[in-house]
């Protein structure tokens, strides 16, 4: 069918005149536009399921690469992206559901072209080389592919399809943008040529599919190089330089947190450290998602937001250390061991069921509320913020729970239950890590807060200055605490 209209038609509609020169079409665009037939629904139906088939991948690759990303910058980039992905992936299901009846075939490969590219992506060997194929191969194509259907599509017929396209280029722009920054920042010469022939490889096996949309000329497959060894997903956890002293557990910020004898302002640099640790919950988050085959979308939509909300809540804490001065790399201690306990010894359910069960601790009023009233009783006014967005995203994440944990359990009770004997099996060796040299769970606390202290004119208070609680003998979630409310 062709895509173009006939001369009379845009001869005739040249004449076409609105209302007192109103906008024509709901400002969709102008009749010389609309007169053009666009594409089929058959044809606009196929490429958004090539554009649902990148999402997809690309969450996969997002989530797969994120616990075992050493730099903490990129694990946050990634958390984002990762959600940004797949709220498309459920936008594109929806639209695909409106314009075709089932089954609506989104579980097919478009082409094995396309998953030959997204294979080789997640199966680069190193950060640069996934970085430069995300950013220099992949997206790029995607974005074509995108504004390609957004041109070619009618502007009226399909607008809610053209609505879609407008948004994901936005987003997609912005992923771009940021891939730019990141590869300038960290790719070296050397680190380019070294993943050459990985990229060509992505980029022949997407032109053997006729491009990302399928549009143009398909050729051979070429043959797999990274992934001709089958990626498997890494659940330990990795950390960049700055975070030296991963196994330390020397500071317990709940004790502190709950002592009503200690200064709000030094529970609001608590807080902050509580913030930045949540860097683990992406970590043992992305597992459950990637080893948890075969739910609804809706299922991986939801734990996604859920992931990227918690990353948020990591930057929060690294946005309060710097607006009070504090060099958290130097003078602050940030652990893995709660993901790395969870990740090595649990499976993805019993994963998931602790991950419940501490957050059904933080809604009572020893929870969240508590953490914010400190944020508001410090003076504190951007600990008070967070603290209440903090708050408002458990509520979200104790129904995602529900949804999606605590429905497939007998009652909410055996799935509370569960989820603390989960925990409970979690082995958090304090003095092996110690004897084995891997850490002395040294107290960076007098010193973080000594820093805090000096720089915002605060006198120290001695019992804050002096506290030396650890976790060598607590667990750290607030059952333990709970009476304190």
């Amino acid at each position: 069918m062709s895509t173009a209209s006939t001369p009379r038609a845009r001869e005739l509609v040249a004449d076409y005149q609105t209302w007192r020169g109103l906008p024509p079409l709901a400002g969709l665009g102008t009749l010389a536009e609309a007169v053009e037939p666009g594409l089929s629904v058959e044809e606009s139906v196929r490429r958004l399921k090539r554009h649902h088939y990148a999402f997809r991948r690309l969450h996969q690759v997002f989530i797969g690469r994120l616990t075992a990303e050493p730099v903490y910058e990129l694990k946050m980039a990634f958390s984002h992206q990762a959600w940004l992905c797949a709220e498309h992936v459920a936008a594109l299901r929806a639209r695909v559901g409106e314009m075709r009846e089932p089954p609506l075939g989104l579980e097919a490969v478009p082409h094995p072209g396309l998953e030959l590219a997204f294979d080789e992506l997640l199966a680069a060997p190193a950060t640069e080389e996934l970085l430069l194929g995300l950013y220099e191969v992949i997206l790029p194509a995607l974005d074509v592919a995108l504004e390609r259907h957004s041109r070619e599509t009618h502007l009226l017929a399909d607008q809610p399809t053209r609505r879609w396209l407008k948004f994901a280029r936005i987003e997609v722009s912005e992923m771009l943008d940021y891939g730019r920054k990141a590869i300038s920042a960290l790719v070296s010469v050397e680190q380019r040529l070294a993943a050459a022939v990985g990229l060509e490889a992505m980029r022949s096996a997407l032109a053997a599919a006729g491009g990302l949309d399928g549009v143009g000329p398909e050729g051979p497959l070429p043959p797999r190089v990274r992934s001709a060894t089958p990626w498997t997903f890494d659940g330990r956890p990795q950390r960049d330089a700055r975070f030296p002293d991963p196994y330390n557990m020397g500071v317990n910020a709940e004790v502190f947190l709950y002592d009503e004898n200690l200064p709000a302002a030094g529970k609001v640099l608590m807080m902050f450290y509580k913030r930045l640790r949540e860097i683990d919950v992406p970590e043992m988050m992305a597992s459950i998602i990637a080893e948890t085959p075969d739910r609804p979308w809706g299922y991986y939509r939801d734990l996604t937001r859920q992931l990227w909300d918690e990353a948020r809540h990591a930057m929060m804490g690294e946005v309060g250390f710097a607006s009070v001065g504090v060099d958290w790399p130097r003078n602050v201690r940030v652990n893995f061991t709660w993901s790395l306990g969870l990740n090595t010894q649990l499976n993805a359910k019993e994963r998931h069921a602790v991950l419940y069960f501490i957050e059904q601790g933080l809604m009572p009023k020893t929870g969240k509320r508590h953490e914010w009233e400190v944020g508001l009783r410090s003076g504190n006014p951007l600990a008070a913020t967070f603290q209440d967005f903090d708050w408002a995203d458990e509520v979200l994440h104790a129904r995602v729970g529900r949804d999606w944990y605590v429905s497939d359990m007998p009652s909410a009770h055996a799935a509370v239950d569960y989820g603390d004997r989960c925990w409970s099996k979690v082995l958090s060796n304090w003095s092996g890590w110690r004897e084995a040299g891997l850490t002395q769970h040294a107290n960076w606390w007098p010193a973080a807060y000594g820093q805090f202290c000096e720089r915002n004119g605060v006198i120290p208070v001695p019992s804050a200055l002096n506290y030396a609680v650890s976790y060598e003998s607590v667990r750290a979630d607030l059952k333990d605490l709970s009476a304190s409310g």
